[in-house]
């Protein structure tokens, strides 16, 4: 079973892979290595003709605080190395259903995440936010393309540029998340989602999923030009600024 750091845990029920962020002392904000056991869990979904879906979910209370900001200050020198990259083309490519269970905060990767997912689902306080401006940066995982096509235009600009957070109704008001589930039901009902997917008839299923998700060429050249413009935007001075502001205030 794919699991290259403790800090992802990996399980399987049925036809349904489990992705776990272990990490909840740093509120599960990812690091590389995290990022390269979600890539092993991608392939192994891909690859695994008993797999028909896929949920990640947090641990802890916490969805993510998004990407380590120790990972980044430490990948300025080299950023086009960085795993997110991968992870982000290989979240692009998936084949197989993906279903979120979103508790508490769901930052920068966190939101992302879910122009991606086929389901998502969240509780009550869950908060969502892509502060990549305030920190010097650009959107990532194709964003800039995929949020104004889901949102529009000015909602997109509110959320991306400003980098306004905003609570789980808005997010399903956005249409951004199926449903609010009380906390203590949202892993189970995470999870019969997630069977109900992988029970329907596979290639059908996969079928239609490839016609509701569409060529994903113009995708993963945004995805690509926005890579390039974040590996800028890590050596700059105003990333460096904001970095170390965040650090001292005690971030993760």
């Amino acid at each position: 079973m794919a699991q290259a750091t403790d800090d992802v845990l990996v399980s399987r029920d049925g036809g349904v892979l489990a992705l776990t962020l272990a990490r909840p002392q740093k509120k599960n904000a990812l690091t590389g290595a995290m990022y390269e056991a979600l890539i092993a869990a991608f392939h192994q979904a891909e690859t695994d003709d008993e797999i028909g879906a896929i949920v990640l979910r947090g641990s802890g209370g916490v969805f993510t605080a998004g990407n380590d900001i120790g990972d980044f200050i430490a990948a300025a020198q080299a950023p086009q190395k960085m795993a997110a990259y991968r992870f982000v083309e290989a979240l692009a490519q998936l084949n197989k259903p993906l279903v979120l269970a979103i508790e508490g905060a769901a930052i920068g990767i966190g939101t992302t995440l879910l122009l991606h997912c086929d389901l998502a689902f969240a509780t009550p306080d869950a908060q969502f936010k892509m502060p990549f401006v305030d920190l010097g940066l650009v959107p990532e995982a194709g964003s800039s393309l995929l949020l104004p096509q889901r949102i529009g235009m000015v909602r997109a600009t509110e959320l991306l540029l400003l980098g306004k957070g905003f609570s789980a109704q808005r997010a399903l008001e956005l249409g951004l998340i199926n449903a609010i589930v009380p906390v203590q039901a949202l892993e189970n009902h995470a999870g019969r989602e997630a069977t109900a997917l992988a029970e329907k008839p596979r290639q059908a299923m996969l079928r239609a999923r490839r016609m509701l998700h569409g060529d994903r060429t113009q995708l993963l050249s945004q995805i690509r030009e926005e890579g390039a413009a974040f590996a800028a935007a890590l050596k700059s001075g105003e990333a460096q600024k904001a970095f170390q502001k965040f650090m001292n205030k005690g971030g993760r």
